[in-house]
């Protein structure tokens, strides 16, 4: 298969529609990474998105619509916490869980009775969303495991010959996915950190709570099970106040001949002073959007990446930690 990579307009759109129809993937951008997209009524374009990225078949997807599209054709039932929250932060990396009507395929979920729906900001997703005017569900469009793409190269380089289009929208701005929330009880849940806080939430919902996974149960959202995020080399994490073991760790690989980087925020790079550094930069947006970009680049050029994680865990920190952890939380 020939893999294009397409700028969004009319005769790329078109070609979308026809992949579509035809129970094929599209990978288009949206704020947070670029997603792999197929029909969400129709369970064996559904199932093929999961072959195509080498998923397990019970880590849920997330329904993708464009800004006018009608929920309640989807969903249950909107609590008032739900509206105030979507008024507030929709479109944007926000991911809403809800009680399903059962109308997509039971293999979007997994064949649990909810539904997780996501308005992405990214002009070009609305313009995609908005063309085909149905629900698509779309995980990351990379191969399963692998650091989540935030560019139509990232994707050729994960997917060439896998699928037939990519919808280049450039690079995306977040670069961490969406924040997942459980709207199904009297309070939002949130069951994966992201670029809408905690703090944020519960400013506009009064309330909100953390869920913790426990192996066994069934993954309620994306990203909750399995080893995510990570690069093809190996990987290592410390944290903030262990900065000196991580600078030794690096000189003894590297006077073993190991080609090793530091991956840090600017702030810890200016501290440490080694030569190979892979810098995420200074402020929350800045390390969540380059993140998954850092770990690609860095997986070209080192044979072991040591992650220093950021002295800041809160807001859009938590995040960020929770990729750090499952990109590179192994043992050295």
């Amino acid at each position: 298969m020939n893999t294009k990579i397409l700028e969004i307009d009319k005769n790329s759109l078109k070609l979308s529609k026809e992949i579509i129809e035809d129970a094929g993937a599209v990978a288009f951008p949206t704020e947070t990474v670029y997603g792999l997209g197929a029909n969400a009524f129709n369970t064996s374009a559904v199932e093929n998105i999961f072959k195509i990225k080498g998923r397990p078949n019970d880590n849920p997807l997330i329904v993708h619509v464009h800004k006018d599209y009608d929920l309640n054709t989807l969903v249950d039932y909107v609590p008032d916490y739900a509206v105030r929250l979507a008024k507030a932060f929709l479109p944007g990396p926000l991911t809403m869980v809800y009680k399903s009507k059962g109308k997509v395929s039971s293999a979007v979920s997994c064949g649990l009775d909810t539904l997780a729906v996501r308005i992405p900001s990214h002009n070009g997703a609305q313009t995609f969303l908005k063309y085909l005017d149905l629900p698509i569900a779309a995980p990351s469009a990379n191969v399963s495991k692998h650091v989540s793409p935030t560019s139509a190269e990232h994707v050729f380089n994960d997917l060439n010959g896998k699928i037939e289009l990519i919808l280049d929208g450039g690079k995306c701005s977040g670069g961490i996915e969406s924040t997942v929330l459980d709207c199904t009880g009297e309070i939002p849940v949130v069951l994966r950190s992201g670029l809408v806080t905690r703090e944020m939430i519960e400013k506009v919902a009064g309330f909100c709570t953390e869920y913790a996974y426990k192996e066994g149960v069934a993954a309620r959202s994306p990203g909750m099970k399995y080893k995510h995020y990570s690069p093809a080399c190996r990987t290592g994490l410390y944290a903030y106040n262990e900065r000196q073991l991580a600078i030794n760790e690096y000189n003894a690989e590297h006077g073993k001949g190991v080609n090793v980087y530091i991956m840090c925020d600017g702030k810890t790079a200016k501290e440490i002073g080694v030569d190979h550094i892979l810098n995420l930069g200074f402020t929350e947006n800045e390390i969540a959007a380059n993140l998954y970009s850092k770990l690609r680049e860095g997986e070209k050029v080192a044979e072991l990446i040591i992650a220093i994680a950021p002295e800041k865990q809160d807001g859009v920190m938590a995040g960020v930690m929770n990729r750090l952890k499952k990109a590179c939380g192994s043992n050295l």
